[in-house]
């Protein structure tokens, strides 16, 4: 697989060929280059090789520069959107997920990851979810015990994650399962671990370039009847990475979320930046259409189905002390997958085969995102927003659970 991040400049370049000959996840490297250049918010991963993914998230560097669009306090602490924001902007109902089982899927080991998401909730008054009590697993790829080598960079994907199933479900259960490294064939893995550890719903924030061993990869590792997986489409903008092409997962693209006057209190737009950062989309060059997708302009599978927010200037509150310093802000298509998979766990156990589709049986249950894109491309509705389906948002954002249903 490609990287769909693009780290630039000789200094870059020698970066990432460095990682990739250390097989380290090249996080260190694109978080330099981009700091310097004084970026507002930087990727925490990078793909380091072909065949591996890179995880979506992005640390904002400067909250204060986010205060304007959120508007939040610049001295709160924390920072950023919290559980009661996002309740209030997707509908949804508080203090659920009980008697379900959601799933983390990350590569390596955040070693503080429990610890963190027990600060997190409790800043915000949410019962504690800890491996003493069973409400918290953590696991390797095949699930056992013996946890992959620790990254600072990951462990970054791995506290937003939980963070944001936190704040949709705090009553869930949760897996995290690490896979060793971040190759798909490590991940895909994971993610047969975590179905087979019970696990109704599965978050997955990272995905590379797409390659014609993508359908080998739907059938292996994402083909679970009656699974809600999530996947990120990506931070690149314009443009289709896998596993979010797989036609057995719900594609999440993002959103920029505001507060306004309107009688939903809340709005939203596509998210895209100048620097060429914003949800993926498009028209999958090697997955089939799904049956029930029904746009005209794509022959084969187009992404995304619904979205969240995403958008690090409208960015969400994370805990995160390994690679991090306690408080900060997070955005990235990151943030929006495990915010659906927490959705479709405060809606229940799925009924549809492939729980996307309920998502197009129910299109006038979402909040409709009809501004903005995310580059240029031919037919528009693949890069822009618009009313009913386009590419960057889906059919839009939750409005309650009726979506998410069967």
């Amino acid at each position: 697989m490609r990287s769909n991040l693009r780290p630039t400049g000789r200094r870059a370049a020698i970066s990432l060929a460095a990682a990739a000959v250390l097989g380290l996840s090249g996080t260190a490297m694109a978080t330099t280059a981009n700091a310097a250049g004084g970026a507002p918010w930087t990727r925490v991963c990078d793909a380091p090789a072909p065949g591996m993914a890179a995880c979506h998230a992005l640390h904002v560097n400067n909250v204060r520069e986010n205060v304007r669009a959120t508007g939040v306090t610049p001295n709160a602490t924390p920072s950023g959107y919290g559980p009661a924001d996002l309740l209030s902007a997707y509908n949804l109902p508080a203090n659920g997920g009980a008697g379900q089982t959601i799933a983390i899927v990350d590569a390596y080991n955040d070693p503080n990851a429990e610890a963190d998401m027990n600060t997190y909730r409790a800043q915000y008054g949410l019962p504690a979810c800890t491996s003493a009590s069973g409400c918290f697993q953590q696991v390797n790829q095949t699930g056992g015990t013996k946890l992959p080598r620790s990254s600072t960079s990951w462990a970054g994907e791995i506290s937003l994650d939980l963070d944001m199933v936190s704040a949709i479900a705090p009553n869930a259960h949760i897996i995290l399962v690490e896979a060793s490294t971040a190759s798909m064939t490590n991940l895909g893995t994971a993610v047969n671990t975590a179905v087979s550890m019970g696990a109704k719903f599965v978050s997955n924030s990272y995905g590379g370039g797409e390659s014609s061993a993508d359908t080998g990869y739907d059938s292996t590792y994402f083909n679970h009847p009656g699974v809600a997986i999530t996947v990120s489409s990506g931070d690149g903008a314009y443009g289709v990475e896998y596993p979010a092409a797989s036609a057995n997962v719900t594609a999440v693209g993002g959103t920029a979320l505001k507060r306004d006057s309107s009688t939903r209190g809340w709005s939203e737009s596509v998210w895209y930046t100048k620097a060429g950062e914003g949800a993926g989309s498009g028209c999958s060059a090697y997955d089939p259409k799904p049956g029930w997708q029904k746009d005209t302009g794509c022959a084969k599978r187009t992404v995304a189905d619904v979205s969240a927010v995403a958008d690090p200037a409208t960015g969400v509150a994370v805990y995160q002390t390994y690679g991090g310093t306690g408080w900060a802000v997070y955005g990235g298509t990151s943030a929006s997958s495990p915010i659906i998979a927490s959705v479709y766990a405060l809606a229940g156990t799925p009924s549809a085969s492939i729980p996307a589709a309920d998502a197009y049986a129910h299109p006038t249950a979402l909040n409709d995102v009809t501004t903005g894109s995310n580059g240029s491309c031919s037919p528009a509705y693949l890069c822009t927003g618009g009313t009913g389906y386009d590419g960057p948002t889906g059919l839009g954002t939750p409005n309650g659970l009726a979506a998410f249903t069967g």
